[in-house]
């Protein structure tokens, strides 16, 4: 039987398919667009567009920037187009969800199978219905508990705003922090006893006075660094809003991009005005979503910015996968360099969540020996751990 998916008589035609296909990538995570469906189509006419593999090929080529693109590309297609000869009734939206909508969730639309079809090699594995526009299971559906749900699948707004007010209570426990050593103090909760026995001594040994000592503050200032290559573009959204929480919360806190290169995007996040703030974040960030220069980055961070804003009252904090794509070599001097100023080191990487993983990429390899901390990152509640974790530093 030829498993390629069969489209209706009143199917609006290929154009509306290849529309359909790239919606289905763009809600598992690929960053596609207008431009890549119009080069998708005249990709196929190249090729035998009838044959399964070549379309695969083809389209693979055009629709996956990068390894973890191309390992997922294979299922998503075979779910929209290898669909067990059944008939779908139509291949996009009939309406423009809006924005608040979860962009990852199930589309309930309705497809009919057709006569004499088997189900076997059916997506949902059953009878009757099949699931919406051919995609099978592999479009995440909402769960309840977002603290548990990996950060690419969050991107409502609500999402983002969850991620913001976790920032905001790190950012405050930070600033909050109070020394362990008491000082003396005009108004101090405690009376300091040295200091009185000290001055009574100039009076016969009666305390005229009982000086007084308290806790100061001990505020730490945050620096983040983080990476938005190619690799991390579906984490970028969420890290983003975690950084504007970070900046909202201490004033004194720092905010760097980098991919190919560092930018500096302390000001840009806390312009006032949203529009404004988001075309200066867009020409900050040329670059985004493309390669990785870690060492590179740090070297320039730690040779530059580094100088001027980090102290032994500075908390580096590097949101990073660690794969690299340049050399990694200069990682470990960069970061010695940042340790010998007396700051806290700490790395979020998204990918210490998964399981199985283990940090066999060079450049994270290289890094840990220099780490305060190394924790995960992939979820609403890897980064509101770090509350408890950060007031140990």
């Amino acid at each position: 039987m030829n498993l390629v998916t069969k489209f209706a008589a009143r199917d609006p035609g290929p154009a509306a398919r290849m529309a359909g296909f790239v919606e289905h990538l763009r809600d598992n995570g690929l960053r596609l667009g207008v431009g890549e469906t119009g080069i998708g189509l005249h990709a196929l006419t190249h090729i035998n567009a009838t044959n399964p593999q070549d379309a695969r090929r083809a389209l693979k080529s055009v629709f996956t920037g990068c390894a973890e693109e191309a390992a997922q590309f294979d299922g998503l297609f075979n779910s929209f187009w290898m669909n067990g000869g059944r008939v779908k009734t139509r291949v996009t939206a009939t309406a423009i969800p809006s924005q608040s909508e979860n962009v990852h969730s199930n589309r309930e639309t309705r497809e009919e199978t057709s006569s004499g079809t088997d189900d076997i090699s059916a997506p949902d594995g059953g009878d009757g219905e099949a699931e919406s526009d051919g995609e099978g299971k592999l479009v995440a559906t909402d769960v309840t508990n977002l603290f548990k749900k990996d950060l690419r699948e969050l991107v409502r707004p609500e999402d983002i705003a969850e991620a913001e007010k976790i920032a905001l209570r790190l950012g405050a426990a930070l600033r909050d922090r109070r020394s362990r050593r008491r000082k003396a103090a005009r108004k101090g909760d405690q009376i300091h006893f040295r200091k009185v026995m000290r001055q009574s001594l100039a009076t016969g040994g009666e305390p005229f006075a009982l000086p007084k000592r308290q806790r100061p503050d001990r505020t730490l200032r945050i620096t983040a660094i983080c990476d938005v290559s190619g690799s991390m573009t579906v984490y970028s959204r969420i890290f983003l809003a975690f950084l504007a929480g970070l900046m909202r919360a201490d004033s004194r806190a720092d905010a760097y991009l980098f991919h190919t290169r560092l930018v500096r995007i302390t000001e840009a996040m806390r312009d006032t005005d949203a529009l404004r703030a988001l075309a200066r974040l867009s020409l900050l960030a040329e670059g985004f979503a493309g390669g990785s220069k870690i060492a590179e980055s740090l070297d320039t961070f730690a040779s530059t910015y580094g100088r001027r804003f980090v102290d032994n009252r500075t908390v580096v904090m590097i949101l990073s996968d660690g794969y690299d794509t340049a050399s990694p070599d200069g990682i470990s001097d960069a970061l010695a360099r940042l340790k010998k100023r007396g700051c806290k080191i700490i790395w979020l990487n998204p990918l210490k969540g998964w399981d199985g993983y283990a940090p066999t990429a060079q450049a994270m390899a290289s890094a840990l020996p220099h780490l305060d901390l190394f924790r995960a990152a992939n979820t609403l509640g890897d980064l509101a751990a770090l509350e408890t974790e950060m007031a140990r530093l």
